[in-house]
């Protein structure tokens, strides 16, 4: 069973889902040629704390993981598809960022993604960034009460594939509330009608991971997760909940 939450508990973390989009705006805006990963990180870092907010990932374990994330947000350049650590790297021309943010206010937690190109990038590249964002809007209007799990998935992925990509293997969206990753997974395929039913205040965090090439990925050492033929890909993510009213995105400005 999908934990379903209360409106006062939507409402506060649609506070803190502000809170994440004015920081995922501010990061994103310095997000260009020049800047290292680790200025990004840091940024982020004293926006979340100076709004009375913590960083979510900082700290943050999850099952199957050998060690403590080291930093605020997961900063995750062209191949990396996600769970890239801050480095010294600095940004170039033409690069594909993947920005990955989670907050705790008032004992809630909302997660948020975006992609960055860093100018000028390819007709390619800027297709990716497009399709996946759209991929995501897809997803959020079939987070409707009455559908069902597999319709999120099946909406995501139907798009990605009409323009040519493919969905990275494996990698899926969760529920989220008091802890980061809740019940259920949420997958970026599926079929129409099944799975579990969706219901008014059930909150989750939507997040399609595209990929240029193949579908394959492989986990590195620092446990991030690339492209196995080492193509672009793309992350977007909003934290989304079941109103009476249709879906709410409760991470955006």
């Amino acid at each position: 069973m999908i934990d379903r939450k209360s409106t006062e508990t939507i409402k506060l973390m649609r506070e803190g889902g502000a809170i994440l989009a004015h920081v995922m705006h501010e990061v994103g805006t310095n997000a260009r040629e020049g800047i290292s990963l680790l200025q990004l990180d840091r940024l982020a870092n004293h926006l979340i704390i100076r709004a009375g907010a913590k960083p979510a990932f900082l700290g943050y374990r999850p099952a199957g993981a050998t060690k403590a994330y080291p930093a605020t947000i997961c900063a995750s350049i062209n191949d990396v598809i996600v769970h890239g650590v801050p480095t010294k790297y600095k940004l170039q021309r033409g690069d594909l960022l993947k920005l990955d943010f989670g907050l705790f206010y008032k004992g809630w937690c909302v997660d948020a993604a975006i992609t960055v190109g860093i100018d000028p990038i390819s007709t390619e590249a800027s297709k990716l960034i497009k399709v996946t964002k759209e991929a995501l809007d897809k997803g959020i209007k079939a987070m409707c009460a009455g559908n069902r799990l597999g319709d999120i998935g099946y909406a995501i992925h139907r798009h990605v594939k009409k323009n040519g990509f493919n969905v990275a293997d494996g990698l899926t969206g969760h529920g989220i509330g008091r802890k980061l990753h809740e019940d259920p997974p949420v997958f970026n395929v599926g079929k129409r009608g099944k799975g579990d039913l969706l219901e008014t205040g059930v909150v989750l965090a939507l997040e399609p991971m595209v990929t240029v090439g193949t579908s394959l990925i492989r986990q590195l050492a620092d446990e991030s997760y690339v492209t196995a033929d080492h193509k672009l890909s793309a992350h977007f993510e909003h934290t989304v909940a079941i109103t009476k009213d249709g879906p709410l995105v409760l991470t955006q400005l």
